[in-house]
């Protein structure tokens, strides 16, 4: 029984090893509205997930984000380009953690600690274009080094 159990470990560890890239995972799926994301951190998946696809179009909304640091974040700074037929439209970037500034409350954290965040977030936006579109995101703290980065594709079919 032993044998087999570690047999069936091994043989996990070694699909997941020959694997070049994470999983699509479903943020939400309703109606008119389809959420995806997939880690473009060939070295780490995080965990993300949202209330309801519905709540995104109100100006706050609650989410989950949980990963284990392989890098330590003394300053954090995110990028976000938008991306529409394969073409950048629109490139949006910020600090999030310096020293004397710390917009978040992981801000500090040392690597291999876990991170985790479930609480509202606000977007600023009205509503969210209608379209099939990509949003890159990538975290990157003060060595210039990913801390977390993600393809979110963004599918909404309605007509406001």
């Amino acid at each position: 029984m032993k044998t087999s159990n570690v047999l069936v470990l091994t043989l996990v560890l070694l699909y997941s090893n020959a694997s070049t890239e994470w999983p699509t995972h479903t943020v939400c799926k309703e109606d008119n509205l389809e959420i995806y994301y997939k880690s473009c951190d060939i070295q780490q998946d995080f965990a993300f997930s949202i209330d309801r696809c519905s709540d995104i179009a109100t100006h706050t909304f609650n989410i989950r984000a949980a990963m284990l640091l392989r890098h330590s974040i003394k300053e954090l700074y995110v990028k976000l380009d938008l991306i529409i037929n394969g073409k950048t439209v629109l490139t949006y970037s910020d600090t999030l953690c310096e020293p004397g500034l710390s917009k978040l409350i992981f801000c500090g954290k040392k690597k291999g600690e876990h991170l985790y965040y479930e609480g509202p977030v606000t977007l600023g936006i009205k509503e969210i274009p209608q379209g099939d579109y990509t949003i890159s995101a990538k975290l990157t703290n003060e060595d210039h080094v990913t801390v977390a980065c993600a393809d979110f594709t963004v599918k909404n079919y309605l007509d406001y």
